[in-house]
Order: structure tokens, then sequence, then C-alpha cells
């Protein structure tokens, strides 16, 4: 059981650090996008968390607890990020945030149980299965991580958590696409790292660093 404690500052700078992110990584994902997509999911996200960005302050001031944070969030992204990461991200954020009602600050077992409900909430917002070659590929085998009883300290669980999701957005590489735009090019996906995948590892590791920063604080 970790003592790790993460308060609302924590998620604020999280949030804060998710527009340079995005807009750094942008071109990359445009380009996996392009491959086998409709090469705008770089975009969507920047246009999402600029939006983020610019209500960041505002939604601190204003929300009660790191749940209604969360649920700021996803409302944003839901509203405007265009194809189906909007919805996905969206839902995540959500639902991330369902089950700390009332709290400005969580434990780092609550947090993965966060991360875990909002993984759940893209898997049956998406219908998708493990080797689908989508962001499930990505997401499932980092749950898989944050629900082992491990004794190891947060930022080496966490560190694992990523490194999976990583492993998981690289083996979308050789598949076949069974949901999605990417699915009407059959054989032709082969080959082309799912673009939903890659850009949830990379979110997660934003978080990542945060919690470096928080354990060393």
């Amino acid at each position: 059981m970790s003592t790790l404690v993460l308060d609302r500052e924590y998620f604020i700078n999280v949030f804060r650090d998710m527009l340079p992110f995005v807009d750094k990584e942008s071109e990359h994902l445009q380009q996996l996008d392009s491959a086998i997509g409709d090469g705008d999911h770089g975009i969507n996200l920047t246009i999402g968390f600029r939006e983020v960005a610019k209500q960041l302050d505002t939604i601190n001031e204003n929300a009660a607890d790191i749940s209604t944070i969360f649920k700021k969030v996803g409302m944003l992204l839901l509203g405007k990020v265009g194809g189906s990461s909007g919805p996905l991200y969206g839902s995540f954020f959500m639902k991330a945030g369902k089950d700390v009602t009332g709290k400005n600050e969580v434990t780092f077992d609550e947090f993965c149980g966060m991360l875990l409900n909002g993984i759940e909430s893209i898997q049956l917002r998406g219908k998708a299965e493990l080797g689908d070659k989508t962001m499930i590929d990505a997401f499932l085998p980092g749950a898989e991580v944050l629900k082992q009883d491990s004794p190891e300290d947060p930022v080496e669980k966490f560190t694992a958590f990523v490194e999976a999701m990583k492993e998981g957005a690289e083996s979308t590489i050789p598949l076949i696409a069974k949901k999605g735009r990417a699915m009407r090019l059959g054989e032709r996906a082969i080959g082309h790292k799912d673009p939903g995948a890659e850009s949830a590892w990379m979110m997660m590791e934003v978080f990542l660093k945060r919690l470096k920063e928080a354990a060393s604080a």
C-alpha cells in the first residue's frame, strides 16, 4: 500500500502540461493517422487541450473537488475534439473522476482506481477488444499493471504501467484494424501503428513526469 498522496494541484499541473505535450507531438500523431485514418488526430487533440488550457484556471477556481475537475476536462474534450478520440478521451476523464467526489487529494491507490475506471469507460464506449488495433491495445496491458497488488513504489509501478502501454501501442503495428476508419483498409493497415494507442501512452507519460516530481517532493 502506497503512502503517496496526490492533491488537486498535481492534477491541474498535469492538465496544464497536456497542451505543450500535444503541440510537440501533434505532427507525429498526424503522420500516424494520415497512414490509416483521417490524418487529424494530432490537430484534434491540440484543439481539445487548447480549450482545456484556456479554461483551466476557471475550472480550478470553481471546482469543489478533483472529481469535478476531471468531469469538466472530459466534457471539454467531448465537445471540442473531433473524430472518435473526443468521445473516448472525454469519457475516460469523466469516468476517472467518478469515485473521488468530495476529495481534494487522493492516495496513489485511489489514483490507480481512477485510471481503471477511465479505461473501462473507453472499452464500454468503443466496444473494442485487445487486438482490434485501437487505443485499447495500449490501455488494457497498462490496466493489468495497475491491478497488480505489487510492492513497488508508485513511481516504479506507474513507470511499468506506461511501459506496458507503450509496448501495447507497438503491438498494433502488425495488426489488421477491426474498428474505426482504419478498418476499411484491411491488410493495408498492417505495418502502421495505431495513432490512438500512441497518444494514449504518451498522455499517461505526462502524468508520470508529474508523479515523479510529487514523489520526490
